[in-house]
Parts: C-alpha cells; sequence; structure tokens
C-alpha cells in the first residue's frame, strides 16, 4: 500500500479483518485531512489536529506495518517495489497485491518556473510556509517605509476559484478585515486587497448557479475581489500580470503583490509516472492512471491506482471518492483473499460537495440540500468533524471553531524573522532560503 492519504488509508483499514498482511508506506508519518489545510495555513487550527500519525490511527490494526520510506520505482513482472529509506538506505519490498494511492501535486503547466513566487498548498510543508508568509505580509506592512512597498505587502492574489482558492481568500480577507486590525500601530491591516482571479467564466464551477451567487456575495461582503475570465501571463516575486480571457485585444494589467497563492491546477504526483512506465498504461492530461474498471492497471490485476492518481469516469479529486475508492479495494482484496467473487466495478455514491467561504459562511450541496450561510457552515462543520480521524482531534478542532465564531481569536499566528520575508525577497537576493540562507550569514560573520 502506498500512500497514507484518504485512499491509501482507507483501503488499509478496509483490510482490518481479511486473511492478508499490509505494509503502508509513506513519504511522510501522517494522514492529512486535506479538506481542512486551508485553515491551517491561515492560523485557525494547528498542523497536529489535520495530520494524525499514521502509526497512531493503525495501532490497532495487528495486520499493518507502517514504513517511512519514498518510493522511488516498480518492477512489476518481479513484483516489487524500490524505495529509500530516510538514510538514503535503499529498500526492496516484494508484494502480491499492489494499491498504489499517492495523490496529486500542483500543476503550473508549464510554468514550473512559477512556482518560486507562488507556491501551492498539497502539504503540512506547504501549509506551514503559506501561513508564515501570509502572517510576515503584514508584518513587512508594518515595516514599509513607501505606500506602494505597504501595498504591495497587503496585496493577496490567489490563482484558481475552485474551493481551495475560495476558502484560502475568504480567510485570508477575515484576518485581514476582522482578526487583525487592532494588532498593529502603523498600517490599517483593514487596506488589504485580497484579490480571487481564475482563467474560467465563473467560481466553484462545480457548484449549482445559485450557490456560485451566494458564495460571490459572500466573498464579497468579507471584502473579497473576484476577477473571472482573468488568465495570469506572468508571475514573479513582485506580482502577477493578468489579462482578460474573453477579450482577445486586451491589455495585460500588473498586480503588485508580496503573496500570490496558486490554486489552479493539480497534476497526479511523480510516483504515478514511475508506475505509468513500468505497466506501460495511459494516462490523462493530468497524468491519472486510466484504470480498469475495478481500479486495477490494464494487462495487471494486482496492481491497483486509486485516489486522485486514478482517472475514473471524470470524478472529481475530492476526499469522499479516494474513501470509497479505498473501501472498494480493500473489498476486491478480502474477496480475492477468501475465494469469493469480487465487485466487478467501482461505483462512486455522489453525496455532493461544499466549500467555506468565512466565518458562519459555507455553501453545502450534499445530500439532497442546497443551503448557504451558517445553515450550511453547520452541516458543513459536522460532516468535516465526523470524517477527521480522532476524537481528540475533533474536539480541539471543534473548539477552535467556537473561539474563532465567538471572539475571532486566532492563536495560530506565530512567524519569526527567518520567515517573514524570506520566500520573496531572500529568493530574489539570489540567496537560499530558511535555515540555510541563515547558517551561511552566521559563518559569514565569524570569519569577518
Amino acid at each position: 500500500m502506498i500512500g497514507g492519504g484518504f485512499a491509501g488509508l482507507y483501503a488499509a483499514r478496509g483490510l482490518a479483518a481479511a486473511p492478508v498482511d499490509v505494509t503502508l508506506v509513506d513519504r511522510v508519518n501522517h494522514h492529512l485531512f486535506q479538506p481542512l489545510l486551508y485553515q491551517v495555513a491561515t492560523g485557525i487550527i494547528d498542523e497536529g489536529s489535520v495530520a494524525p500519525a499514521l502509526r497512531s490511527v493503525l495501532r490497532d490494526q495487528a495486520n499493518v506495518e507502517v514504513l517511512l520510506a519514498e518510493v522511488t520505482g516498480f518492477d512489476l513482472a518481479a513484483r516489487t517495489v524500490q524505495a529509500y529509506a530516510p538514510d538514503e538506505r535503499p529498500l526492496t519490498l516484494a508484494y502480491d497485491t499492489l494499491v498504489v494511492a499517492t495523490g496529486v501535486q500542483t500543476d503550473y503547466f508549464g510554468r514550473d518556473d512559477w512556482s518560486a513566487a507562488a507556491p501551492g498548498l498539497k502539504s503540512l510543508e506547504d501549509a506551514r510556509w503559506l501561513r508564515s508568509h501570509i502572517l510576515g505580509a503584514f508584518e513587512m506592512a508594518e515595516l514599509a517605509t513607501s505606500a506602494d512597498e505597504r501595498a504591495a505587502w497587503l496585496t493577496f492574489v490567489v490563482v484558481g476559484a475552485g474551493p481551495t482558492g475560495v476558502e484560502l481568500t475568504g480567510e485570508i480577507a477575515t484576518l485581514a478585515h476582522r482578526v487583525l486590525p487592532r494588532d498593529f500601530r502603523n498600517v490599517s491591516t483593514r487596506e488589504a486587497r485580497v484579490v480571487l482571479m481564475d482563467a474560467g467564466p465563473t467560481i466553484l464551477p462545480r457548484f449549482p448557479h445559485s450557490l456560485r451567487r451566494r458564495a460571490a456575495s459572500d466573498l464579497a461582503a468579507l471584502g473579497v475581489e473576484i476577477r473571472v475570465n482573468a488568465t495570469a501571463e506572468e508571475i514573479d516575486v513582485g506580482g502577477v500580470a493578468v489579462r482578460p480571457s474573453d477579450v482577445e485585444t486586451a491589455a495585460t494589467e500588473r498586480l503588485q503583490a508580496r503573496t500570490i497563492i496558486w490554486a489552479a491546477g493539480v497534476r497526479a504526483a511523480a510516483a504515478a509516472d514511475a508506475l505509468a512506465s513500468a505497466a506501460a498504461a495511459a494516462r490523462d492530461r493530468i497524468g491519472r492512471l486510466l484504470v480498469t474498471p475495478d481500479l486495477s492497471l490494464p494487462g495487471y490485476p494486482e496492481v491497483f491506482a486509486i485516489g486522485d492518481m486514478a482517472a475514473v469516469d471524470d470524478l472529481p479529486g475530492v476526499a469522499p471518492v479516494a474513501m470509497q475508492q479505498g473501501r472498494f479495494v480493500a473489498a476486491v482484496i478480502e474477496a480475492r483473499a477468501t475465494g469469493r467473487p469480487p465487485e466487478a466495478a467501482f461505483r462512486y455514491r455522489d453525496k455532493g460537495t461544499m466549500a467555506t467561504v468565512g466565518p458562519r459562511r459555507a455553501i453545502v450541496d450534499a445530500y439532497g440540500l442546497q443551503v448557504g450561510g451558517l445553515a450550511g457552515s453547520l452541516l458543513w462543520a459536522f460532516i468535516h468533524l465526523y470524517y477527521l480521524i480522532g476524537w481528540g482531534n475533533r474536539g480541539v478542532t471543534l473548539l477552535r471553531w467556537l473561539l474563532q465564531m465567538t471572539t475571532r481569536n486566532r492563536s495560530n499566528r506565530l512567524v519569526d524573522v527567518e520567515h517573514a520575508a524570506s520566500w520573496r525577497e531572500l529568493r530574489r537576493r539570489g540567496e537560499a532560503t530558511g535555515p540555510g540562507f541563515w547558517e551561511k550569514m552566521r559563518r559569514r560573520g565569524s570569519r569577518a
């Protein structure tokens, strides 16, 4: 089992009573509850609440072994997986059945150079860096010596108006306009400009029109500027060049911004490349593997690709799809192991979709309901708490949400000199970011 996300974890847990031994391999030691990652990036909850340790989650399942390693390749003829341990020791793992569920990574549509200026949000590390930079932007605005510099630090641009982009802009606007104003002396955080842009004609395209309109209204009330039919032509550490996508002759506009976040696209993670090469498997336009109806690879019935890295009936890359695929594959494996005929094809039971827009605001299209506002927020909170792993995490998260709703308090607002501007300013100066930069400075200082 490669990958401890929703698909891999639910597949492993689905085999709890099966007569099989499971080895779960992941490059991190935790399961990430990605739907709440934006709340880590905006200081609402801490990372521990959304990232329980895999060993802890599976400690009562005696037939599961968890390994921390980086998978690098597959030999499907020999039925082995190649990997590296944290100390770079090579590992060869044999299997009878292989389940690969490594998810997706941020896709810049051929402009990978933009990643240095516009990070995505796919991992805990992404969330930590974003939180530091978002909070650091306000600190840098406090130190700004000109109006233009202050405006650039107080401009936040999110590219991509799907659920992640909407949720991020709503929370950044709340942070700037409602949480921080009393904390600063030399700058008014209410002057912050929060821009949500997308090349398409609407935000949240998978939602019904009425809910899209409700979300747009809620975002505007929070102070978010929505720009649809707006294509990013160029992105660098100082801003983004925007061109209207619905007018061929329109001029390009430059938005000066020191915080740009990319939420516009994904592609299958690197392990999908290795698996596709080993199996000579076909892939879709974003690198997801084309699988058979039972989610196995063509010609390799013992190899399954599930979750966001698998292309199945144009299903969206959301947690419910991955969970159901994990359970389905577990049932197939158990049936094979016990001599029963497995179910022939995966069928997704669509329970709907939802997104938050800000405090006490969410839109929900689920279980036959289409609701927004406070009612949507309460339903959204109940469903997310239900699927969040661990009663302790549920209790802490609920408490954080209640505190934020009643006091506008966000305690997860840590930032330091090392990180406040390093992503933009230090990289622009040609220096390495993070601890490496500061160690270099210390060595240079000691020589002087």
